[in-house]
């Protein structure tokens, strides 16, 4: 199979490319190839390339930076969307496009299914809405996943930052009001080729098992650290007074995904166990 990656330098792209290696020939794009925000020069890519499956994890994934910068986020995330699936369309290949657990507002007592309205807080998450609605009106043979929360050993993340800072300073304020499901881009990136290989097309929600607030996320990683000497304190949303609004409960089910695959991803627990006992110290 032929697959064209975009994102590839990213943290979840530079997983997926060497999966895609051993199995597939791939196609990795990033910036430096094109830029998916110019439609014609996205399409004529695709087109020239020819591949049976393109997955699309190409985004600006600055959460805060999407308040202040709403032009970008919409044209990255919506309109490179929408050039990337028109380039599926014309090319006959299928889609696999990366979308987030931010599609949601949070409001929910129990964990997001895939037919549950989304109503985004922010323009991230707004942006990124916009990117399933062209990836499902534009390309046939499609696949949406929702994933949420990620972290990886190739970009910037919540457990290198939050490490970091301990080392630096006394004390940390983690929020405690507002929960997820932290999920290891190692996990998902198997799982989004697999479901490539499946051609088993509709909307997923694929994250580590179980859930969690920043704060419990955070102590657990300082614990598998052995960073002792520091005071963890939660706080709230309000007090942090982040740009951009989060859903205080993002938890997606994953029911869509067993019912096809048998199984789910590992807990999350376990993946950041993993994930600190590798790295690099």
């Amino acid at each position: 199979m032929r697959v064209l990656l975009t994102g590839a330098r990213g943290m979840l792209g530079t997983d997926l490319s060497a999966l895609i290696r051993e199995r597939h020939e791939l196609h990795p794009i990033d910036i430096e190839e094109v830029d998916i925000t110019d439609g014609p020069a996205t399409m004529a890519l695709i087109e020239k390339i020819r591949p049976d499956a393109i997955i699309h994890t190409a985004a600006y994934t600055d959460v805060d930076g999407c308040e202040s910068h709403v032009d970008q986020a919409f044209q990255v995330n919506g309109e490179g969307t929408r050039h990337v699936a028109e380039g599926a369309h014309r090319s006959g290949a299928s889609m696999l496009y990366v979308s987030t657990d931010y599609v949601f507002d949070g409001k929910s007592a129990s964990p997001y299914r895939v037919e549950d309205e989304p109503r985004p807080m922010s323009v991230y998450g707004k942006s990124k809405l916009r990117g399933e609605v062209y990836t499902r009106e534009l390309a046939a043979q499609h696949y949406i996943v929702r994933t949420g929360w990620l972290y990886g050993e190739h970009g910037a993340n919540f457990v290198e930052k939050v490490i970091g800072l301990a080392r630096d300073r006394p004390r940390l304020e983690i929020v405690d009001d507002q929960v997820g499901s932290p999920t290891y881009s190692k996990d998902l990136a198997p799982a989004l080729l697999r479901l490539v290989e499946s051609g088993r097309f509709g909307t997923y929600h694929v994250t580590n098992d179980g859930s969690c607030s920043w704060f419990e996320f955070a102590r657990h990683i300082l614990d598998l650290a052995g960073i002792e000497d520091i005071e963890v304190v939660p706080t709230t949303s309000e007090r942090l007074a982040r740009p951009a609004p989060r859903p205080p409960y993002s938890v997606l089910d994953n029911s869509a995904w067993r019912e096809v695959f048998g199984s789910g991803l590992r807990h999350w627990r376990e993946a950041i166990e993993e994930y600190v006992r590798h790295r690099p110290r």
